[in-house]
């Protein structure tokens, strides 16, 4: 076996893994110790996208190599080949390799410009920060393909291990954050901001871009954050972001008061018609009425017994 580099340490483990273009990756387990870069005084916010891949608050932008995008047409002629074989053949097996095979190009193009443009960020910045974006969310959207070839999760997965192994630091804000509708100038909060506005005037006078002014005011808000020594909210149980300057001076509606469902010995000395009006507004709907009206008892008719015969028409009994 020829080594391209000596591992950091001896390996606990090994594990050998084969993929879908059948090739072949052995996974050691090694203990890897912290090498701190120098100290530097440069911090930075980032806000990824779409149109650029990532925005960074000094105003640097990194284009989207979109590798997905470049290989579709490759992709669609080896995919067309691979369905006009016949299943179970040879032919079909050697051809689904080829499909493969150029999946696994694509995905480890867009591995590397991870590698490389997370380092970058590391090396140049002494802290850096994020927002927490829900990207399987995104991803059930019409945008789902050019999200998934981006690969959020897994550039910020890189550049939090990278930031760790470096000693820089690293934080992820809140996601509920409104850091494109904020000016990062005055505070003042837009009410609407749609996707296809990309710069819009504040009414202080200042002009943004709708990126960088993100990247400005994610860079505030971990500021912020790491200053406080708490971590961000997490995704789910009904945490709501922290208010901005100007909906502070805003009065807070007042809680509408819930009336309290009575108790069993509360419901038993109520008269009826009270009991009738209490009854749950859920059962006011069409399938609820069906079945009340399945539930109650078909009404009965008397019965009168009969002494005349049931005997058939003499018309009949001729023909």
């Amino acid at each position: 076996m020829r080594w391209s580099r000596r591992l950091p340490s001896d390996p606990s483990s090994v594990t050998v893994i084969k993929d879908a273009a059948g090739r072949y990756f052995a996974s050691f387990v090694v203990e890897v110790a912290e090498r701190p870069l120098p100290r530097i005084e440069v911090e930075t916010g980032i806000d990824l996208g779409l149109g650029h891949f990532a925005v960074l608050a000094d105003g640097r932008k990194i284009d989207s190599p979109r590798f997905l995008r470049r290989a579709e047409k490759k992709l669609k002629r080896l995919q067309k080949l691979s369905s006009r074989k016949e299943k179970g053949s040879a032919n079909r097996a050697k051809a689904r390799m080829k499909v493969a095979r150029q999946h696994a190009k694509v995905a480890d193009a867009r591995r590397e410009f991870h590698h490389q443009a997370s380092m970058r960020i590391v090396r140049e910045n002494q802290a850096i920060y994020v927002e927490d974006l829900a990207v399987k969310g995104l991803a059930r959207t019409r945008l789902a393909k050019s999200v998934h070839d981006a690969g959020w999760s897994a550039f910020v997965g890189v550049l939090e291990y990278k930031a760790k192994l470096h000693g820089r630091t690293f934080a992820r804000i809140d996601r509920f954050h409104p850091s494109s509708k904020l000016c990062s100038a005055c505070g003042n909060l837009a009410q609407v901001m749609p996707l296809n506005v990309r710069e819009w005037v504040c009414a202080c006078g200042v002009m943004h871009d709708r990126d960088v002014n993100a990247a400005i005011n994610i860079l505030a808000a971990g500021r912020r954050q790491v200053a406080a020594g708490r971590k961000p909210e997490p995704e789910m149980g009904g945490k709501r972001r922290p208010q901005t300057p100007v909906e502070a001076d805003k009065t807070p509606h007042p809680a509408r008061k819930r009336r309290a469902r009575p108790t069993k010995q509360e419901a038993t000395e109520m008269p009826h018609d009270t009991m009738r009006h209490r009854r749950n507004p859920r059962d006011s709907s069409r399938g609820a009425r069906q079945r009340r009206s399945m539930i109650m008892p078909a009404p009965t008719v008397p019965f009168v017994a009969s002494s005349t015969r049931m005997n058939p028409p003499v018309s009949r009994l001729r023909e």
